[in-house]
């Protein structure tokens, strides 16, 4: 049986994958983007939106239950 994910843990992915969404999102702007990768690099942008997103929602028990986290907005927000 696999032991719980700690806070801390939510929050370093929390934060690592919304910096990989930010350098996906800057990659996919640029001129490097070939035609043929087009689709599998947006299809990537959309798996690490996807796993964004079930962080968040698995983060939310653990920030009701201590207020003491930050809160989605300040996580996101403050610097490291």
């Amino acid at each position: 049986m696999s032991e719980p994910l700690s806070s801390n843990a939510i929050i370093y992915a929390i934060l690592s994958i919304n910096s990989e969404i930010s350098l996906q999102k800057d990659y996919l702007e640029s001129p490097d983007v070939s035609p043929e990768e087009r689709e599998n690099e947006e299809g990537i942008l959309d798996d690490l939106e996807q796993a964004f997103m079930e962080f968040i929602e698995y983060y939310k028990p653990y920030r009701h239950a201590d207020k003491t986290l930050p809160d989605i907005t300040e996580l996101l927000t403050s610097e490291l």
